[in-house]
């Protein structure tokens, strides 16, 4: 893998980006992803800190089941634009619904997962409410609660993960395949490095929009402060996810069309 070979997937993948039809696609499916959020958060805002935990990851691996599926049919309208045959949203969608299923089903060993690492972190927040000693077991067992927590992002991380290499090898295969998972794992095995490189930069562009509008989300939240209930802040929430959805897509839209080009030319090198 050379500079010339990743500029030239980089770009065309990022002008085969900005099309009308896809963006209409792929905005209704984040302002799914999030209501997701925004009914994880009303539920969050007046929990303890363990119940919180779990609306914190737990809609990180529900958006994952959604946008799996939705990048079955993002990289197949890729595919079909790349080699410029005609692209039928309606036909692609209807041959495609019993892979999505297939695929969303991926990430219900994440969620299963995660819900296991957030009981046992329950029991440490028990031992820390136990009469005279809890405090001092705080202290000793703080190294649990880290561990667990560290789990749960490494969890959140292979989520992303397996979106930029699990679904272009799904994408163009009739139904899912153990064969198709240990190719993946043949790619990653083959160049940790060119693969990891490929990854960040595909992640780039959602990282720089996400990060900034997080952050003007939060400096609303601040300076535009609502009414102070479950309520009022989860549709407050929902509704700048609107705008955040929008402005979010074309970066979806690329995230899966590089994955599909990174797949392609890995697959080359590998061969």
């Amino acid at each position: 893998m050379n500079w010339a070979e990743v500029e030239h997937i980089f770009n065309r993948a990022l002008n085969l980006t900005f099309s009308k039809r896809k963006l209409l696609f792929t905005v209704p499916i984040l302002i799914f992803c999030g209501l997701i959020v925004a009914f994880f958060r009303i539920f969050a805002s007046k929990t303890s800190d363990w119940q919180s935990m779990s609306m914190t990851f737990m809609p990180i691996f529900f958006c994952a089941a959604v946008l799996l599926a939705a990048g079955i049919i993002l990289t197949r309208i890729y595919h079909h634009e790349v080699k410029g045959s005609k692209v039928s949203y309606r036909k692609t969608i209807r041959a495609s619904k019993d892979l999505m299923v297939e695929i969303a089903y991926l990430a219900v060993p994440m969620i299963l997962g995660y819900i296991v690492l957030w009981t046992l972190l329950g029991i440490f927040y028990l031992l820390r409410e136990l009469p005279w000693i809890g405090d001092v077991l705080g202290v000793i067992l703080s190294f649990g609660p880290f561990l667990l927590l560290l789990g749960s992002l490494a969890l959140s991380l292979l989520s992303i993960v397996m979106l930029f290499f699990v679904t272009p090898s799904v994408a163009l295969k009739s139904s899912m395949q153990v064969e198709v998972l240990q190719g993946v794992l043949k790619r990653l095995r083959y160049s940790p490095f060119s693969n990891l490189a490929l990854l960040l930069l595909g992640l780039t562009p959602l990282i720089v929009v996400a990060t900034l509008m997080t952050i003007a989300a939060i400096f609303t939240g601040k300076s535009y402060p609502v009414a102070d209930n479950a309520f009022a802040l989860g549709f407050q929430w929902f509704f700048i996810m609107l705008p955040f959805s929008a402005l979010l897509s074309p970066a979806v839209i690329f995230f899966f069309n590089f994955a599909a080009e990174s797949h392609v030319l890995m697959i080359k090198k590998i061969t």
